[in-house]
This record gives structure tokens, C-alpha cells and sequence, in this order.
């Protein structure tokens, strides 16, 4: 028996009410609703409803037919919500709120902003003029974008006089095509955008061509799904997609456009998104000899790592076979410091293991520390060859110099975006206590996985926010305690705890420190790891006193640090997405002007014996790094402090080296005075060529790039699915 009944609703109603059409105010918050409990012949009655709370319930959906033809204001908040679509049965909508539902994302912001024309207010925020943008501006450009897809790829496809045969064919692949190769704006809106064109294209070709459409046409996101459900629909999706895909390589010449600018046009910055699956548990995979590490099977001799030393029959096979193809390309600006030959070109994060995988986004990656030596006290002899790397729904452990994947964890409901290592005295069943590496994997769903890697298991999980964890860092000095950075706004620190023999751990939160706009990167002050914290944040960057033996466990900022902005004037208001400690004073940061990067000192912009918390105070600048002019934003910067290098990759695929030993002794002299001169780059490492079924893969982002500490090999993560590896010879 259903929850809701006529009595409820008029006891519910604000005030109470004696008949149903009479209600104007619904409060039915706090009584563990789900979707089968709003019944749309008792909701067609609340013909003058203008306000409805449904907050704090167990909705995962809304029925379609509701029929609330005057509803204006609508509380989801605090339910399992995981499409918003169904929204669009409320047209005269003004405000809405759903936070605190899982499952739903910035996309799922976009797809309301479209469907409810008269919307003002999304979750308390003026959404105005954002949705006005959405709605004429982003649908001006994918129409475009829509049109010339279809004239320049499939308009002589269609011949005069076609048949029913033809028109479905040509519907289907056109609908495919368009939602894979019509690309606009932050990748995190990749849905969203998907969503528009198939829309958009459909409109097209019922309007504009008078192709009437088929409902059954399946979209890729069907496919995906249905090959999750069985191998063999796996197999037979992935076979049908691979035959596509060579068909479309032939035809296709147009590029994806670059996220290069903030400009009015774009829809918005980037942001994590959620998962709209239930949990898994992590499971590691490790394949036998002769079989890929990610449980893919090759012929033998193949493998999925590129050397620059394939021979021209060999690049022929490999090709034929569907692989990634490379054909290395060198360029360099400036004195070449070193030279660097490419060795691996991995896709090893592949959805499905599938090779037609071009679009998963690869985020972070660390080396895994020696457990032979002290990792913590010289960190040129404390890295191995092995880093780990994460994107998508999987975890890979890379040997950079054979290119093997070691090993790979998955969690077909994850989207990890950051790793961190650290070594735990774990004691053994005989009482003894030996050294292990544990590495935490945390992203979309604000879960920490802890990994011991050389039992190959996932031991233990945190669940450390409500929303995705942006990155992850472990303290220097206490091999325990894991920094979380979450889009809730917080950096809460951990102590993980040490696992017993049977994996027994107890987690405990111990200090939370509250952000003004969502933390991006965290790096801890190598001269006090146990006193303060700095963040690059979306609105700006900050510093928190994070010592445990103070009071407080809910912290403020304690300052805030301006930098130059485009006119030149100083300002907080920007976006700090790189961050990271060249020495032990010098922070290289990545914000709000284009084309720069910024060094600055620590101890001369921070006076530690200031008063009071939530200071502003002027970052001391000694230098400029001249860097790419793109405003495409996340893409992060990475220091080699032992040789004094600094890496950033840029939205065309190359890296963009620095070194910076000559200088440093000219900046600790120089009292915070900098010349206005830019610093060139020592090198730019230039994307090669590769090439996958034939195909020019081209548009790629440098995501990450990090150096192990003795600068032997250099990893790039880009926004392709392709791990990067390059050695120095």
C-alpha cells in the first residue's frame, strides 16, 4: 500500500487543507519516499500545487506523468536522485533544488537548465544568465556543429531516391557519428553535450530533411550498458563498434575543437561529476603470460606499448590489427636540455578494454617508493621505475622502462581522479613487523580505496565525503595521515591507520578544514608538513594551520594569497589549478592570467608571526614561466625539486620544460623584486604522431605530467586514454 494517501496530503499541506485542488503548499519531506510512492492519479488532483518538498526521502527518479500544471517552487534535496529529464513535466518551474543527491552532476545542472525555460534559481543559486547562455548560445554552436557534420560526412551518402533500408542505416550511423565527433566545451560536460546533439540532430533530420525517426535506434551509452549486462553482448558490441569505427576512419577529416578559451561562449568550467551505479568492491586483474595485464588477449609479440623502434612491416601489422601506430616527432623550443626517447604509448584505462577507447580522461599518477632504502629522508634514491596511474574506472601499475602493466584494479562504478602512496610497518602473522606500500585510489564516488599492492588487494575503503575527492595526499613526516580534497567544499585529514594481519584497520577523521570554493590541488610546506597546508582552490589559493595540537578540528583559512591578474592589478579572485613546491620556499602555481605560470616565495609572502586567521596578503612573486596561452583550465603542473625542474603540459599534447637551477640563487637575493621578463621554456617535448586503425589521433591534453625524482622517466596522462612514457638518454 502506498505511503501517500488523501489524508496525508491534506494533513501535509501548508496550512492544512480540506480539499486537494485547495493545496498550494506540499511539505511530504522526511518520510522515506521512493518513486513508487508518488502516484500520478492522486498528483493529478493537486491541480494549484505551487510548492512541493520532497526532500530527505529515498527518490531515485520522478514518474513521468505527475501532472502539476502549477508547480513553481520544488525541494529533492537529500534523495538518491539520478535523472533529472523527467523534470521537464513542470514547465512553469522557477525554483529547484536537488543537492545531495549522489548520482547527480553538473550535466545533469545543464539538461535542467535546457528543459525548464522559466528557471531562476538552481539549488539557491541565480542561474539566469548561465541558462540563458545554455539555451541560445550552446545550442546556436551545436546546431552549427550538428549541420556541417552532416554536410560534409553523410549528405552525399543519401541519394535521391532512397528506400526505408537506407534511411534507417543512414540515421543510425549519422546519430552515432555525431554524438562521438561533435565535441564542445570542458570534457566534463561530455554528457551533457552528447545529450544536446542527439537531440539536435534528431530535430534536424525530422525537420530539415523529413527523415522520420526510428525510437529503436540505439545510442552509445545503450551499447555500453548493454555490454556490461554479458559477455557475449559484450563481444558482439564491441565487434559491431570496431566495424564502424574503420568505416568511419575513412570518411571523417573533421577535427574535435579545442576548449581553448573562457570566453562567452563557453558553457562552463570543469567539475567532477557522480556515478549513477551502486557500489562494487575493488578487484584487482592480473593477466599471465602471453596476456595483457588489463585481461585483454594479444597476439603473440604484441603488446600495447610503442616503441619508436617499430620497423615499417611491423608498424604495417600493428596497424592492420587495430592498435595504436606511433611515429615519433621531435621539436623543441630553446636550448635543448636533454634529449628524451619515447618508449611507451599505453592504452591501458580502456572502458571494457576496448581499443576504441579514445576518451577517457587520465588524471593523476605517482612512483611507487623503494622499500629498500628510506623513502622519506632522500628522495633521489627512494622511487622506483614503477608508477602508478588512474582515469577512469581502473587503477594501473606501469613499468616504465618494459611498458608492462604490472597491475590494474577496477571499479566499474568509479571514476578515479587522484592516487597517493605511502609505506606502512603492516605487522605479519609471526608478530614481526615489515615495510609495504599502500596505495590510495580515491575520485567520483568520495571513496578512498585502500591497496596493498603486493598482496594484490584491495583491503579496506573510507568513505570520506559525499561528493568526489579532487586529489590525495599523504603527510611526509607521518606515513598515516591522508589529506582528501572534495567538491564539498572540504580537505579532511585521516590517520588510515596500520593494518593488522588479517587487514584489521580502524580510520579516524581528525581535522577538517573548511574551503570558500572547491579544493583543486593541496601541497604541504616542505619546511612544516605538520603546520601548514596550501590549496590551490577554484577561487583562489589558501593556506590553513593544520597542527594537531590545537583545538579546533573545524578550521578557517588562515590566509589567502593575491596574485597579478590580466590588467595587472592583484587580486584573489582567480582559479588555481596547478600547484607545487619547486624547493623548500619556492611554489610554482598555475591561475588566472593566460600564458603564465607563476613562482613565488612561501616564507616571504606568508609571515608566519602574523596575527589572526583569514589574512589576504600579495604572494611574492620571483618569477614568470612563459607558458602556453590557452584558458583551458586543469591542466596540472608537477616539480622535479631534486634537479629543479618544473613540467606542465598544454591542450596541443606537448610538455613544456623548465630549468631552473640558474636562477634560484639570483631569487634568494633578490628580496621579492622579479624581472617582468617571462622565463622561456628550456624545452617543449612535442606530441608524436600516432595513429590508431589508420586514423590521425589528434586534440590531445596534457592532463598530469610528473618526472620520477632522478629524472630517468617522464610520464604524461592525457585526455585521450594514452599514458605517455618517455626516458632521458
Amino acid at each position: 500500500m502506498s505511503k501517500i494517501t488523501t489524508e496525508l496530503l491534506l494533513e501535509r499541506a501548508v496550512p492544512k487543507s480540506t480539499r486537494l485542488r485547495k493545496i498550494e503548499t506540499l511539505n511530504l519531506s522526511k518520510l522515506q519516499l521512493k518513486t513508487g510512492d508518488l502516484d500520478p492519479r492522486l498528483f493529478s488532483r493537486l491541480r494549484h500545487l505551487q510548492k512541493l518538498d520532497l526532500s530527505d526521502n529515498l527518490l531515485d527518479k520522478f514518474p513521468n506523468s505527475l501532472t502539476l500544471p502549477d508547480l513553481r517552487v520544488l525541494n529533492c534535496n537529500n534523495n538518491q536522485l539520478e535523472d533529472v529529464t523527467a523534470l521537464k513535466q513542470f514547465p512553469l518551474l522557477e525554483e529547484l533544488n536537488y543537492e545531495n543527491n549522489g548520482y547527480l552532476t553538473l550535466n545533469d545542472d545543464y539538461k535542467v537548465m535546457f528543459l525548464l525555460q522559466n528557471l531562476r534559481l538552481l539549488n539557491g543559486k541565480d542561474i539566469t544568465k548561465l541558462a540563458n547562455h545554455v539555451r541560445r548560445v550552446n545550442s546556436r554552436k551545436l546546431t552549427s556543429k550538428v549541420t556541417a557534420h552532416w554536410e560534409e560526412f553523410f549528405r552525399d551518402q543519401l541519394p535521391e531516391k532512397y528506400t526505408a533500408e537506407q534511411v534507417k542505416s543512414i540515421k543510425k550511423k549519422f546519430l552515432k557519428s555525431v554524438q562521438t565527433n561533435v565535441v564542445y566545451g570542458p570534457s566534463s560536460l561530455s554528457e551533457f553535450t552528447r545529450w544536446r546533439v542527439k537531440m539536435i540532430a534528431e530535430e534536424f533530420l525530422t525537420c530539415s530533411l523529413g527523415l522520420e525517426l526510428n525510437t529503436d535506434t540505439e545510442t552509445e551509452e545503450n551499447m555500453d550498458e548493454n555490454e556490461e549486462e554479458s559477455a557475449e553482448s559484450s563481444k558482439e558490441a564491441a565487434e559491431e563498434e570496431a566495424k564502424k569505427s574503420k568505416s568511419k576512419a575513412k570518411t571523417e577529416k573533421e577535427s574535435v575543437p579545442r576548449n581553448s578559451s573562457q570566453e562567452e561562449d563557453d558553457p562552463a568550467p570543469d567539475k567532477a561529476t557522480a556515478s549513477n551505479e551502486p557500489a562494487e568492491e575493488a578487484t584487482p586483474e592480473q593477466g599471465d603470460e602471453g596476456t595483457h595485464k588489463n585481461g585483454e588477449q594479444f597476439p603473440k609479440g604484441q603488446s600495447n606499448r610503442r616503441s619508436s623502434q617499430l620497423t615499417g612491416e611491423q608498424k604495417s601489422q600493428e596497424q592492420d590489427n587495430g592498435v595504436v601506430n606511433l611515429t615519433p616527432v621531435r621539436n623543441s623550443k630553446g636550448k635543448e636540455d636533454f634529449s628524451a626517447e619515447p618508449l611507451h604509448f599505453l592504452q591501458c584505462h580502456s572502458k571494457g578494454n576496448s581499443r576504441e577507447d579514445f576518451k577517457t580522461q587520465l588524471w593523476s599518477c605517482v612512483f611507487e617508493p623503494l622499500l629498500d632504502c628510506a623513502p622519506r629522508k632522500d628522495p633521489i634514491v627512494s622511487c622506483s621505475r614503477t608508477v602508478a596511474t588512474c582515469g577512469g574506472e581502473s587503477v594501473c601499475l606501469i613499468d616504465c622502462e618494459t611498458g608492462v602493466v604490472l597491475k590494474k584494479y577496477k571499479v566499474a562504478t568509479e571514476e578515479f581522479f587522484s592516487v597517493a602512496w605511502t609505506t606502512l610497518p603492516m605487522v605479519l602473522s609471526d608478530s614481526r613487523k615489515k615495510s609495504h606500500n599502500i596505495l590510495a585510489a580515491a575520485g567520483r564516488r568520495g571513496i578512498v580505496k585502500l591497496i596493498h599492492v603486493a598482496a594484490d588487494f584491495c583491503y579496506g575503503e573510507i568513505k570520506a565525503h559525499k561528493k568526489p575527492i579532487a586529489t590525495v595526499c599523504f603527510s611526509p613526516t607521518r606515513e598515516t595521515h591522508l589529506f582528501t580534497a572534495s567538491y564539498d567544499k572540504r580537505i579532511v585529514l585521516w590517520d588510515i591507520g596500520i593494518p593488522d594481519c588479517d587487514y584489521n584497520f580502524k580510520a579516524s577523521q581528525l581535522l577538517v578544514l573548511e574551503c570558500l570554493s572547491v579544493p583543486l590541488r593541496i601541497a604541504l610546506v616542505p619546511t612544516c608538513p605538520e603546520q601548514y597546508l596550501l590549496a590551490g582552490c577554484e577561487e583562489g589559493c589558501f593556506t590553513w594551520n593544520i597542527k594537531l595540537e590545537k583545538e579546533e578540528k573545524t578550521r578557517p583559512f588562515e590566509a589567502s594569497f593575491k596574485f597579478p591578474d590580466e590588467e595587472g592589478e592583484m587580486s584573489t579572485s582567480h582559479r588555481v589549478d596547478g600547484l607545487a613546491f619547486l624547493n623548500d620556499d619556492v611554489v610554482v602555481s598555475k591561475s588566472s592570467k593566460p600564458g603564465c605560470i607563476y613562482l613565488w616565495s612561501w616564507s616571504w609572502s606568508f609571515d608566519t608571526k602574523g596575527k589572526g586567521s583569514q589574512r589576504t596578503v600579495s604572494a611574492v612573486i620571483l618569477a614568470e614561466l612563459e607558458w602556453s596561452t590557452t584558458d583551458l583550465s586543469y591542466l596540472t603542473l608537477s616539480t622535479c625539486p631534486a634537479k629543479l625542474h618544473v613540467f606542465c603540459g598544454d591542450e596541443k599534447g606537448s610538455v613544456w620544460i623548465y630549468h631552473l637551477s640558474n636562477y634560484t640563487t639570483a631569487w634568494s637575493s633578490a628580496k621579492g623584486k622579479h624581472s617582468d621578463k617571462r622565463i622561456p621554456p628550456t624545452q617543449i617535448l612535442k606530441w608524436p604522431e600516432l595513429r590508431a586503425n589508420g586514423d590521425h589521433l589528434s586534440e590531445v591534453y596534457i592532463n598530469n605530467v610528473i618526472t620520477d625524482p632522478t629524472f630517468t622517466y617522464l610520464v604524461a596522462l592525457t585526455s585521450v586514454n594514452i599514458t605517455a612514457i618517455w626516458k632521458k638518454s
